[in-house]
């Protein structure tokens, strides 16, 4: 617990003249300084074993909106996200908060619960009726500072603090498969606009940005194969890399790895590089969660090397990624398999003990941030954007 950071109270009570009426109880939000964040959360991942560790890095998948069976997943695997897709959303905020209640087995320190809500082509929740990327990348960046502000406060509303939904890649190809997703044709303008984005989420979502280091200069569709490029680090530093250092210096929490491959840096695609890693990290300055995108894209892809989506999370793990997520081919045995596939890893050193520990403090602080601020602790039915 951070102690003062986070109090609740419960209100209500009998009176002499009336019966007792029992009040919801009151969350009760006070700032917590990241420093007590970090230690709070290296206290927590120091008391877990290698298992509880490698369920924590773990994002799973249910393809359900019944609560009793998310519920019961999630006490079952001991994960430490969960990314909600289209069968996962109800048709009604109220029956959304629901499941998203469902999925929060411990408000003290809440999973990551994580949605796609970029708007227009990609929207998980129906009723985002805020301007899509294909608009916005016309537009002033105060037009994405508004979208996202009033995106993000629908993710919050339905109890969700992660929002996988800033696409930092840019392309001028209206052929290329990101186009309709990008915030911006040129380096530049999604660079601004992707900043915009960043702000307008800050108050109530968990920014990441995706899909780095940027499918704009690497043609093909990621969930089709792996698409790749020549093009040079240097050359990637002044173009398809600044919407991405715009929007870490923004402060988003998140960077998503994507599954391309920039062939002048690294064969491997960028979720199993560790060079893509330190560019981000040593480079770029990025300080928060690293999360890979679906591993399954991985599997699907067709890449005997990339056939078992266990290997794969272990390998994206091992080049430095902080959680790891699989959607496609997913079974509700699939986060399992993965923990027990990471748990082998450190036990036969192919995955470093220091290495899980340090995905493991930077997903456990991500978590108690949410609870120090409220932000995905419990449904908020009255959060709206900002006037």
């Amino acid at each position: 617990m951070l102690g003062a950071a986070l109090a609740v109270a419960a209100t209500g009570g009998a009176s002499a003249e009336a019966p007792a009426v029992e009040e919801p109880a009151t969350v009760r939000v006070e700032a917590a300084p990241a420093d007590a964040i970090q230690d709070a959360a290296a206290q927590r991942v120091a008391a877990m074993s290698v298992r509880e560790k490698a369920a924590s890095v773990v994002m799973g998948h249910l393809p359900t909106t019944d609560p009793a069976a998310l519920q019961a997943y999630m006490a079952a695997t001991g994960i430490g996200g969960f990314i909600l897709m289209g069968a996962n959303i109800p048709p009604d905020e109220d029956a959304l908060r629901g499941v998203t209640a469902a999925l929060t087995l411990d408000a003290a320190f809440p999973p990551l619960l994580a949605v796609d809500q970029e708007g227009g082509d990609v929207s998980r929740l129906p009723w985002d009726g805020f301007a899509s990327a294909r608009q916005l990348k016309s537009e002033p960046p105060a037009a994405a500072l508004s979208a996202f502000a009033g995106r993000a406060a629908l993710v919050q509303r339905a109890g969700i603090g992660v929002n996988f939904g800033i696409v930092a890649d840019e392309t001028a190809d209206p052929a290329s498969f990101i186009y309709r997703r990008a915030l911006g044709t040129t380096p530049a303008s999604a660079a601004e606009r992707v900043a915009a984005a960043v702000e307008g989420e800050g108050s109530d979502a968990l920014s990441t940005l995706k899909h780095f280091p940027g499918h704009g200069a690497a043609p093909g569709d990621s969930h089709q194969g792996i698409p790749s490029t020549p093009m040079s680090k240097t050359d990637w530093a002044s173009a398809d890399g600044l919407p991405f250092q715009a929007g870490i210096d923004a402060g988003a929490p998140l960077l998503m790895f994507g599954h391309l491959a920039y062939t002048a840096v690294d064969p491997a695609p960028a979720t199993l590089s560790a060079e893509w890693h330190r560019i981000a990290r040593e480079e770029l300055g990025f300080e928060g969660v690293a999360v890979t995108d679906d591993l399954g894209m991985l599997q699907a892809s067709g890449v005997p090397a990339y056939a078992d989506t266990v290997a794969n999370a272990v390998a994206a793990l091992a080049a430095g990624n902080d959680m790891v997520l699989a959607v496609v081919f997913s079974t509700a045995d699939t986060a399992p398999r993965m923990v027990d596939g990471i748990v082998a890893a450190v036990e036969s050193g192919a995955l470093p003990a220091e290495r899980l520990e340090e995905a493991a403090e930077r997903v456990a602080a991500l978590r108690l941030r949410l609870a120090a601020e409220g932000r995905g602790l419990v449904p908020c039915a009255d959060c709206a954007p900002a006037e």
